[in-house]
């Protein structure tokens, strides 16, 4: 199995082409991500921007629906990807915003995909204004390597999916609810904040930890949270622990709560 998580050090010595990928986002700021980026960010790294690469326009699918397969390819490759190239995207928000495009690079097929452990913080060396356009790359669609699952499917056999939200305990509870126009959640799902896969220095916890916080929830897992961003990264955690990889709703609640005849929870 090729490597998911990636650090500093194991990246200087992968000794093959590598392709870095700035994904940072602000969700209320839809334009920090350029400008942090234009401000430094690591040498030889392409900007993805949550809203205009790694996203459709918000809609019936949510807030950040998939973008088609298609469009996700020709970005890749204007980035300079090739097949063969290891990707490493990294963000400055503990892998909140990274784990959305390594997620989407395997739904493209492209297994070489990894998140930088601790993000552009741990990041020892210099960084660069420079924003060199790349060479096209030969980046090509393969096979999925991951998988989806949409509102009807849930609605269909919500009793045999293990339903594993992402977003924080009190938005989960319904006690409150900045982004979203209806607090809650959908009704038997399990609640497991994406920043409790990290240790205090905003890394991922070792294998049996992670294992440890998903224990019972590998039954048909589906990951959900507000608009199919950071639940990626409980997609990614569940990997990290040995479980075969769960499922992701990718309308997830911002999805869900457009049909109001879907029952809500609490």
């Amino acid at each position: 199995m090729r490597r998911m998580l990636i650090d500093f050090d194991a990246l200087r010595e992968l000794g093959r082409p590598v392709r870095l990928i700035d994904c940072r986002a602000g969700l209320g700021d839809p334009g920090y991500g350029r400008r942090a980026y234009e401000q430094g960010h690591l040498p030889g790294a392409q900007h993805g921007d949550l809203d205009r690469d790694f996203a459709a326009p918000p809609g019936s699918g949510g807030r950040h629906p998939l973008p088609s397969r298609a469009a996700l390819a020709e970005r890749f490759a204007a980035w300079g990807v090739n097949d063969q190239d290891q990707l490493v995207f990294y963000d400055d928000a503990g892998g909140a915003f990274a784990g959305r495009g390594w997620w989407l690079a395997r739904w493209c097929g492209h297994e070489a995909a990894a998140v930088l452990d601790g993000g552009l913080e741990a990041w020892p060396e210099a960084l660069t204004t420079a924003c060199a356009a790349p060479e096209r790359g030969t980046f090509s669609l393969r096979p999925p390597l991951t998988r989806i699952v949409g509102a009807a499917d849930i609605e269909a056999d919500r009793g045999a999916l293990t339903l594993i939200d992402a977003r924080a305990q009190r938005r989960f509870d319904g006690l409150e609810e900045p982004i979203d126009r209806v607090a809650g959640h959908i009704p038997g799902a399990f609640c497991r904040p994406f920043q409790g896969n990290l240790d205090a220095t905003g890394r991922f916890l070792p294998a049996p930890q992670l294992r440890e916080r998903f224990a019972g929830l590998a039954d048909n897992p589906v990951c959900y949270c507000g608009s199919g961003v950071t639940a990626t990264h409980n997609v990614l955690a569940m990997r990290l622990a040995g479980f075969d990889e769960p499922a992701l709703y990718p309308g997830s609640w911002s999805d869900w709560i457009n049909d109001p005849k879907r029952p809500v929870a609490p």
